[in-house]
């Protein structure tokens, strides 16, 4: 693959270094968060976490519905898709929920998760013991349906402040593609307009 400084080249935020991206453009978010080492196979994806149970299914489906309509507002509220759209995400979540209670284990989805995100890189909780220098090939969803796929490579990892039996990595991307980081950037700007605005409207 192409390595990532290469591809930074096609994006207009050339001028800034990897350092100095992730430091301008970070912000604290939920997402729906895969991950796993690079040299396990794509099966081992979220195997070291707890199996997947009704309600982290019935999360990991309606999220990016959920998004859509927060994001869309009106405009998407009164359209004629949405029936359509509930229709889909009740029979994916009755499916895998049906599947999930056959076969316990059997379902590898998605995970709302609690990160810390920039143009340069992921940190997040995990119960797993990763160590510095290992690559992890992550798969992250931003609101409402964009996937991003990346390599990233663990730069540090520390206790989590939030449980303490697990650890808090931090990461940097070293494969990403240009259309994958400007959409990691235009979230991470409608985020921050979206909670300035929150703010503005509380005072």
């Amino acid at each position: 693959m192409t390595p990532s400084h290469d591809r930074f080249r096609q994006s207009p935020y050339t001028d800034i270094n990897n350092e100095e991206r992730r430091e301008w453009l970070r912000i604290e978010d939920r997402l729906l968060l895969e991950y796993r080492r690079s040299d396990e196979p794509a099966e081992a994806m979220n195997a070291h976490l707890p199996p997947a149970t009704e309600d982290t299914i019935a999360t990991a489906v309606s999220k990016p519905t959920i998004d859509l309509l927060v994001r869309a507002g009106e405009t998407f509220a009164g359209s004629p898709l949405l029936p359509w759209v509930s229709k889909i995400d009740w029979m994916l979540e009755t499916i895998l929920k049906s599947l999930v209670k056959s076969h316990p284990g059997s379902v590898a989805i998605a995970r709302l998760t609690d990160v810390d995100i920039s143009a340069g890189g992921l940190g997040f909780d995990t119960p797993r013991q990763f160590q510095a220098e290992d690559l992890l090939v992550l798969k992250v969803i931003l609101p409402p349906f964009s996937m991003i796929e990346a390599t990233a490579r663990i730069i540090r990892v520390t206790p989590a402040e939030r449980d303490s039996t697990g650890y808090h990595v931090a990461t940097q991307f070293v494969e990403l593609g240009g259309d994958e980081q400007e959409l990691i950037i235009r979230h991470i700007l409608q985020v921050q307009a979206e909670r300035l605005r929150a703010r503005k409207a509380a005072h």
